[in-house]
């Protein structure tokens, strides 16, 4: 059961309104990377959780993200309060006062217009939230990885947002904002440890013929020994195919009938390497053919 307390988590104290900057922020209230997505991620996750602690860190986190998502759209909404009010008495002319949203940039006349001023549930180009957004996978030890990696992706957004912003109490709010991703990220990689073994993720081991090798892909110029291709653990080796040894094609064993039907198809498919047909597109080409030009 959810109760909520009317009171923000982090006062808001937005000094001047702005409804452009109001627009940017919605990338934290409806975007990829946005609080809605976060919640949603750790509350489904936490649903299915067995692990009577991890459940709990998961529902505590995303009950967070939720009040998170509060102060966002408020400052969302406080940003807009002045425009709102402007358009829905239109104080102003309308040229003056369309110049004033659109002059804001980054499209806020359009949240204006079909949002009345208020928080909607797009990022900050307009395109809607969507459950695609939750990569939940039902493995704790690959959600926590991607959950580090989201609240990551989360804290570099509102650094962002705080660099586009000079009102101070914004900038504040933001930088608590950003300051939970870290702490959350502290728990995710807490959590993750606290399983052993948590790699690789999954049950099933991998085939070790494989595990630990690092092919080198690229044949231009030598390697650049590296931690990720032969530190501790790995070796490097070219990519040459087939690696299991084989000849590297592909197979499949067919029935006698199946056999004679791709037979009898590829027959009827194949190509006369000799044919050298004039096109639709040589017809309506000004340049003639080559054979034709004699």
């Amino acid at each position: 059961m959810f109760m909520h307390n009317k009171r923000l988590q982090y006062t808001v104290r937005v000094g001047t309104t702005n409804p452009g900057l109001a627009n940017l922020m919605l990338e934290q209230f409806g975007g990829p990377q946005g609080e809605l997505a976060a919640a949603m991620r750790y509350f489904t996750q936490a649903v299915a959780e067995e692990d009577p602690g991890r459940k709990d860190m998961l529902f505590d986190i995303a009950t967070e993200e939720l009040s998170h998502l509060e102060i966002i759209g408020s400052i969302v909404a406080m940003l807009n309060r002045g425009a709102k009010g402007e358009l829905a008495e239109a104080v102003e002319q309308h040229a003056e006062l369309y110049r004033r949203l659109n002059g804001a940039g980054n499209d806020s006349h359009v949240t204006q217009v079909l949002y009345g001023g208020g928080p909607p549930l797009t990022n900050s180009g307009g395109v809607p939230w969507s459950a695609a957004y939750i990569d939940t996978i039902g493995e704790p030890t690959a959600d926590l990885r991607s959950n580090i990696a989201a609240e990551a992706r989360a804290k570099i957004i509102y650094e962002r947002l705080i660099n586009v912003t000079d009102d101070a109490g914004v900038r504040e709010a933001l930088g608590f904002l950003m300051t939970r991703e870290v702490a959350h990220q502290k728990s995710f990689e807490k959590a993750l440890y606290a399983i052993t073994p948590n790699f690789p993720p999954g049950k099933l081991p991998p085939n070790q013929q494989f595990a630990s090798v690092y092919y080198k892909m690229s044949h231009d110029g030598a390697a650049v020994n590296a931690p990720w291709n032969s530190g501790t653990g790995l070796t490097i080796q070219t990519g040459e195919p087939a690696v299991d040894g084989g000849d590297g094609s592909a197979s499949v064993g067919l029935e006698a009938q199946q056999e004679s039907a791709v037979t009898a198809m590829a027959g009827r498919l194949r190509s006369d390497p000799s044919s050298d047909p004039t096109t639709g597109a040589e017809l309506g080409s000004e340049v003639p053919r080559s054979n034709d030009a004699g």
